[in-house]
């Protein structure tokens, strides 16, 4: 493809492998956040109808944040580390020298179309590699903005936009890559594992899943809280379009009727009541989405347990901020990704069921837990299994560049955020430095029988392979007076 050996060949120049260079692209970044404010904001509001709080909060000040925490610290992340070696290989030092992986590739995600795409690249220079960025197309004004102007800020010999659909996404995975990055679905995902493994290319995946809450009981004031936040949670990031939303809930049936009602009064007071009057809530990204959504409602099953919302407009995109009330198990909407302003309740006998009902489903992006019980956090931390687990609160994790952000199993594989960014985007090389002082040497035939027990015992105690050292050294300039 044109444009990428140009790329390898401002890698191999070595150009992006200075603190300097690194330094000033990321510079160059939050300069362009900074002058181009308002267009990103208009165009959040083309593609998805974000509002500007929204949009500033999941997606500008998101990337301003992961920057600058980035700049702060790259000096650090890129300082060789010592290494550890046994006393057995006395006299000698090794260190761990982490460099660039190469050309890589960012495949970015519609929903956070800004924030998915630019904060992998952030990782991506800060570990000094050259970048292919190829944003969505299903934002086609964020991706049309990020190609107009990023040239503009970013070195073009080294970082490329490319705009295109499913055609060019295709033609970009033919060429082999030093790491692909993808953000989207599992069934995406696929696709491009199996293109990478016939160049042998290491991915990372950051695809999703039915992120699931457990409420447990608390007291009115508590319960008023887990309500509100598991509200912001679920309809205040893109509408539910979020690969960390949650997706379903599981509640104790005594409290079913309390969290209904509750759920109710804050969709009215943050969002509205009438699907033509929403307000701070994301439309749906597009007709194709908009139908496999409303497919989801029209199973019988699952229309009759829908006890608040499920109004549509059809031509703004809208879909009302909708709760169902046990909902078939088997139903589409508990056996896929639902990805929109749906939230199915599950109600249980005890909480503590809540572990094997999640169990028995693909492993989540992340298990959200409103509980002050320990015993209850216990179970959840080390019977289940997940990318993330947040306690008391939803959605938080994403902005935290000390967290490692990642899925495991079906939700995704490889990390990033801050440190765990440059790690991704990096080679830790292991760097061992010998001398040409202290060579033992066999003289006679016992030597080896000593010198087996020496690496025997050096291997296992690293003070007995130094004492075993020192006595071997003994034995060396001791003088042979049989001769």
């Amino acid at each position: 493809m044109e444009g990428l050996e140009g790329l390898r060949r401002t890698f191999r120049s070595g150009r992006t492998r200075g603190v300097d260079w690194r330094k000033s692209q990321l510079l160059a970044l939050v300069k362009f956040l900074d002058e181009n404010e308002a267009q990103i904001l208009e165009a959040l509001e083309q593609d998805l109808g974000k509002h500007p709080v929204e949009a500033y909060r999941d997606e500008i000040g998101f990337l301003k944040k992961s920057a600058e925490h980035s700049l702060q610290h790259i000096k650090k992340w890129m300082a060789p580390k010592k290494g550890q070696l046994p006393l057995l290989l006395f006299p000698s030092r090794a260190e761990i020298l982490p460099e660039p992986l190469g050309t890589v590739l960012i495949i970015g995600s519609w929903n956070f179309p800004c924030s998915l795409t630019l904060d992998p690249l952030i990782g991506a220079i800060s570990a000094g590699n050259t970048v292919v960025i190829k944003p969505s197309e299903l934002a086609p004004a964020c991706s049309s903005l990020l190609c107009r102007t990023i040239p503009c800020y970013l070195d073009s010999e080294a970082i490329k936009i490319i705009e295109g659909g499913s055609d060019v996404a295709e033609q970009l995975l033919q060429h082999p890559w030093d790491k692909i990055f993808f953000t989207g679905s599992p069934r995406v995902g696929r696709i491009i594992m199996s293109a990478a493994a016939k160049h042998l290319t290491p991915v990372t995946l950051e695809l999703g899943g039915k992120c699931p809450v457990i409420l447990d009981s608390f007291s009115d004031s508590d319960f008023k809280v887990a309500v509100k936040r598991i509200s912001s949670g679920k309809w205040g990031s893109c509408a539910g379009q979020a690969c960390i939303g949650i997706d379903y809930l599981l509640v104790q049936q005594k409290f079913a009727s309390l969290l209904v009602e509750s759920l109710k009064s804050c969709i009215k007071r943050f969002y509205g009541e009438n699907v033509e009057k929403l307000q701070n809530i994301c439309r749906i990204v597009n007709k194709q989405h908009f139908d496999r959504i409303c497919k989801f409602l029209e199973e019988p099953g699952v229309a009759a347990s829908i006890v608040y919302g499920g109004s549509i407009n059809r031509e703004t995109l809208m879909i009302e901020p909708t709760i169902l009330l046990d909902p078939p198990l088997d139903s589409q909407i508990m056996t896929e990704e639902i990805f929109g302003p749906l939230l199915p309740i599950i109600t249980l006998d005890d909480i503590e069921e809540s572990i094997d009902f999640i169990n028995a489903r693909p492993k989540p992006l992340t298990i959200y837990a409103f509980t002050k019980n320990g015993k209850l956090k216990e179970q959840i931390l080390q019977e289940t299994s997940s990318g993330s687990v947040v306690i008391n609160d939803t959605l938080i994790q994403f902005i935290c560049d000390g967290l490692p952000f990642g899925g495991v199993g079906a939700s995704g594989f490889g990390r990033y955020h801050g440190k765990y960014s440059f790690d991704t985007f990096s080679h830790e090389k292991p760097v061992m430095h010998r001398t040409f002082f202290l060579e033992l040497e066999a003289r006679h035939p016992p030597w080896n029988e000593f010198k087996m027990d020496f690496i025997r015992l050096g291997y296992k105690f690293d003070y007995i392979g130094l004492l075993f050292l020192l006595l071997g050294l003994r034995r060396m300039f001791t003088p042979n007076r049989s001769r």
